[in-house]
């Protein structure tokens, strides 16, 4: 798609309470509470996009304009973050939820089946029950989208796109052998690392490090990064890998 077609797609960033954990929603397309909109032309399906580890929503930015022109700007596209993966500014106002009264009882919402029910308990009070849902996810925002479909059926989830899915039995993988206890290792050290090296450093130098590390992977945004290099930030992504690498596989989430 034409570059300058996808920039004057305008994004609107939210953040937003979710099982009382702040969580950052990237909107193409209507910013309002749909619930409060009335209004014959309110949209009647969502795209819904769910990210892959670490969660970094404005990764899917491009992607979710070129979707919404797509689809002429018809239903609009939402990128979801991960519970905990990315901080809100000091400056940015949290817009507060009512959350469905089960999603209270979440007690590792930071795990793989908390981060499940926290995108249900999302899906719950955001969107009204007459919304159709497009749900997309890549890598394990792949496998989220599969355990929805088996603890949620009551919502409105017309299709779902699996994107580089990461769903099958990783452990027992020739790499997933490798890379399971070297992760139980590695995390330690990253810890550390974080909390001696980055914890400390001015905003300046962590906005520095983060604008390199896009550069090189050919992402800009304008959105909320900084958080991706938070030690506790990094500390879920970790729980969230070793989980999915120690989980049952394919056949326990169909």
């Amino acid at each position: 798609m034409n570059s300058e077609i996808k920039e004057e797609i305008p994004v609107h960033e939210e953040f937003t309470l979710c099982c009382g954990v702040e969580t950052q929603v990237l909107k193409c397309g209507p910013w309002t509470n749909l619930f409060n909109d009335q209004s014959a032309n309110r949209p009647k399906l969502l795209i819904f996009i769910i990210p892959g580890n670490p969660g970094f929503s404005a990764f899917y930015v491009p992607f979710a304009k070129a979707l919404y022109s797509a689809v002429n700007r018809r239903f609009p596209v939402w990128i979801i973050s991960h519970a905990g993966h990315v901080l809100a500014p000091k400056d940015k106002k949290i817009l507060a939820a009512s959350d469905d009264p089960n999603a209270q009882e979440i007690k590792d919402i930071y795990g793989l089946r908390g981060q499940v029910e926290h995108k249900v308990a999302f899906l719950r009070t955001h969107v009204p029950k007459e919304t159709k849902l497009v749900v997309i996810g890549h890598s394990i925002g792949s496998y989220f989208a599969l355990q929805i479909l088996k603890h949620a059926p009551e919502l409105p989830i017309i299709r779902s796109f699996l994107l580089f899915p990461t769903i099958e039995r990783m452990s027992e993988s020739p790499n997933g052998r490798i890379a399971t206890p070297f992760l139980c290792w590695l995390r330690y050290a990253l810890y550390v690392s974080s909390y001696l090296l980055l914890k400390p450093c001015p905003e300046t130098i962590k906005s520095w490090l983060m604008r390199m590390a896009l550069q090189r992977m050919n992402v800009q945004s304008e959105f909320s990064v900084l958080s991706v290099l938070e030690p506790f930030c990094l500390d879920i992504s970790f729980t969230v890998v070793l989980e999915t690498l120690n989980s049952a596989g394919f056949q326990e989430c169909c």
